[in-house]
């Protein structure tokens, strides 16, 4: 006849023998999981955060920048100590955009950098 208490009984006793051991072996799963996430994502998105900060603040005059809506501007002022800056996007038509908006300066291509086809 089938006994509940038989099973918890068992139970009992491989958590008093494995105690500290057999906590550990539960838990060491989720620290890997952890690990492996702060090397593939977590740390390289830091890394990807601090470049565009650094790149940001060194914006300087006549730098082609694109903007978050996909708009290429020129920069004609930097205003220190403000978040604005002057950019042209057309002959003529300036704006001003928040720092934050730019994702990416656009650097101009050397002749031998290009690749022949």
């Amino acid at each position: 006849m089938w006994n509940p208490f038989a099973i918890s009984v068992a139970h009992a006793q491989d958590a008093a023998a494995g105690g500290a051991a057999g906590i550990v072996m539960q838990i060491m799963p989720l620290v890997l999981i952890f690990v492996v996430f702060y090397f593939l994502l977590i740390r390289p998105q830091q890394k990807k955060m601090k470049d565009h900060r650094e790149m940001l603040t060194q914006l300087k005059r006549n730098d082609r920048v694109v903007t978050a809506g996909g708009i290429i501007a020129t920069i004609t002022k930097v205003k220190e100590g403000s978040d604005e800056i002057e950019a042209e996007i057309a002959p003529n038509v300036r704006v001003n955009l928040v720092r934050g908006t730019i994702t990416s300066v656009i650097r101009p291509q050397a002749a031998n950098d290009q690749k022949a086809a």
